[in-house]
């Protein structure tokens, strides 16, 4: 009787992905698991204990698999390497009870209920059938969300004020599009007619279901956490800081190194701005003359298609010279974001058979005249060669990896890192040569290195060093943070009130766009000094592109032995 082999790292991983899946199917569907498209999770505390069970389980099979021959390879020592690192830091928030105070203005269970409906595949009668399904579980989802707030309540683990007026005022535009009817209703509203009956009443029923949440929150929630603090304070950040970042950041250092990027990047804002508007008091004065006679989009769709042909045009000019694109990763669509999220446009990755594609989303926040300077750098971010390369690539080469490392197991930093280290890689190859562009790329970059210094001083409430330029000497606060960032930035006051009530939702989340370019600038410094005359960029992209994720504490070293 032969004896059963125990699994190596890589098919550990794969089994984690499909029994976390049949947990939740919000990933599934993110996946383009088609049997998960009329499913949702359980948000409750049980919900929450089940996945965690689920991740003990996974890395006590992890230690087995790593005793076996063959697990220190290279791809099993990665996968390995990504997987122990990932569920470990997720444990880690799960056991601090994070998950009962999930509240705020983006990623939350709330808002990953809502937003998946936008990628669920909607294009037959089927498809609608198991759309309906899914709406009828909105209210349940929803129910079970709230029992893990109530239970947080109930230890005494609140959310932050701030955040949480944010959410119960998103709750309300939710449930109430100004035509009378909800999101959902409107979402439902372009399914088949043979349907019609069916949708509507669960869409009503989710309506009815957010609409139940949101007097709670306002009734019950937002008065008992009433005096809680808004920021976390430092083991709670750093606790934050490893998930999203893979690494346990020495934070002070973190901190410095957000001032020095900071006064770094004002020095070259100052010399473009002279080009655009000579004598111009700060560099933002000139961003604002852009606002007013820079170049600019109208229209909605306009912008939308305009978006299309930035990535269209990279694509045909980097592939070939500096990346080698496989047909499936030169395909990626522009759309608009469905109002009531967030101000800052993302991306969402291809499914694993590319059949829904790699998408860029614009938040329009009711503007309908859009600044070009905003836009280039920030869509060579989110795009192309941005995070679609990058994640476009992962689901490309999966067979070669594990699922896991081609799909969940990114680590936020290193692919943040990845799509700033884009931006300035189109600076370096020379597509921001125009003022305007340029100054907005730079504009960009300060924004990131800003997000270092509020992010991690609010929470921390560190002091503002002597030679900075604002309140030197004081300690940061949220609202000293808006003020500083409001005016080192080119965006508006709601952007800019977005963007705090973001780093108030999410701690340690913002600091990994700085931090990881840092990361990966660094591996490829080491890179070409290893390879001296004969380093070929190209070939390390691509190489570097197909390793999957890493934590920024093993992506250096990785990079440099590509």
């Amino acid at each position: 009787m032969s004896e059963t082999k125990s699994p190596l790292p890589r098919e550990v991983a794969d089994t984690y992905v499909d029994e976390l899946i049949t947990l939740d199917p919000i990933t599934g569907t993110y996946l383009g698991v088609k049997e998960s498209s009329s499913k949702l999770p359980d948000l409750s505390p049980a919900g929450q204990e089940a996945l965690a069970q689920l991740q003990r389980a996974t890395l006590a099979r992890l230690d087995e698999a790593e005793r076996r021959p063959g697990a220190d390879s290279d791809i099993e020592r990665r996968c390995a390497r990504l997987l122990r690192e990932r569920l470990t830091a997720e444990l880690a928030v799960h056991e601090a009870e994070e998950g009962l105070r999930s509240v705020g203005n983006m990623a939350t269970p709330a808002h990953s209920v809502r937003e998946v409906f936008t990628v669920t595949p909607n294009q037959s009668d089927e498809d609608w059938a198991a759309i309906a399904e899914r709406l009828r579980a909105v209210p349940g989802a929803y129910a079970g969300y709230r029992e893990s707030l109530a239970l947080g309540l109930e230890r005494k683990l609140y959310a932050a004020p701030r955040p949480t007026a944010t959410f119960v005022e998103q709750l309300t535009e939710w449930s109430d599009s100004g035509e009378g009817r909800g999101w959902f209703e409107d979402f439902a509203s372009a399914g088949p007619e043979s349907l019609r009956a069916e949708l509507d009443e669960a869409a009503r029923g989710a309506t009815a279901a957010v609409v139940e949440l949101r007097d709670w929150m306002r009734d019950v929630y937002v008065p008992a956490i009433e005096g809680a603090p808004n920021t976390v304070g430092r083991e709670r950040y750093a606790r934050w800081a490893r998930y999203f970042n893979g690494i346990d950041l020495d934070l002070d250092e973190a901190y410095a190194y957000g001032w020095s990027e900071f006064h770094r990047l004002l020095g070259e804002m100052k010399k473009e701005a002279e080009k655009i508007l000579p004598g111009a008091a700060t560099p933002w004065v000139a961003l604002a003359h852009l606002d007013e006679h820079g170049k600019h989009i109208e229209g909605v769709d306009e912008v939308r298609e305009w978006l299309q042909g930035l990535m269209d045009e990279a694509i045909e000019k980097l592939d070939g010279t500096h990346f080698e694109l496989a047909e499936p990763v030169r395909k990626v669509e522009s759309c608009i974001a469905p109002p009531g999220g967030a101000a800052a446009p993302y991306y969402t990755a291809p499914s694993e058979d590319f059949s829904r594609p790699g998408r860029t989303w614009l938040p329009t926040m009711g503007q309908t005249r859009f600044p070009v300077y905003d836009l280039v750098s920030t869509w060579y971010h989110e795009g192309v060669p941005g995070h679609h390369l990058q994640l476009a690539q992962w689901t490309y080469v999966a067979g070669n990896l594990s699922r896991y490392q081609a799909t969940i197991g990114g680590v936020s930093a290193n692919a943040e890192g990845w799509a700033l280290y884009a931006e300035r890689l189109m600076d370096e190859l020379g597509f921001l040569t125009d003022p305007e562009h340029r100054l907005g790329y730079l504009d960009a970059q300060m924004m990131r290195a800003a997000r270092v210094i509020v992010d991690i001083g609010m929470h921390l409430e560190l002091e503002i060093p002597a030679d900075s330029p604002f309140h030197p000497g004081e300690r940061w606060t949220p609202e000293l943070a808006q003020e500083f960032f409001g005016s080192h930035s080119s965006r508006p006051a709601d952007f800019v009130e977005s963007e705090l009530t973001r780093y108030l939702t999410i701690p340690g989340q913002a600091i990994g766009y700085k931090l990881g370019e840092r990361a990966w600038l660094l591996g490829r410094d080491k890179a070409r000094e290893r390879h001296g005359d004969a380093f070929d960029l190209k070939a390390w992209h691509m190489a570097a592109l197909s390793q999957g994720s890493l934590g920024l504490d093993d992506l250096v070293d990785e990079l440099a032995q590509l």
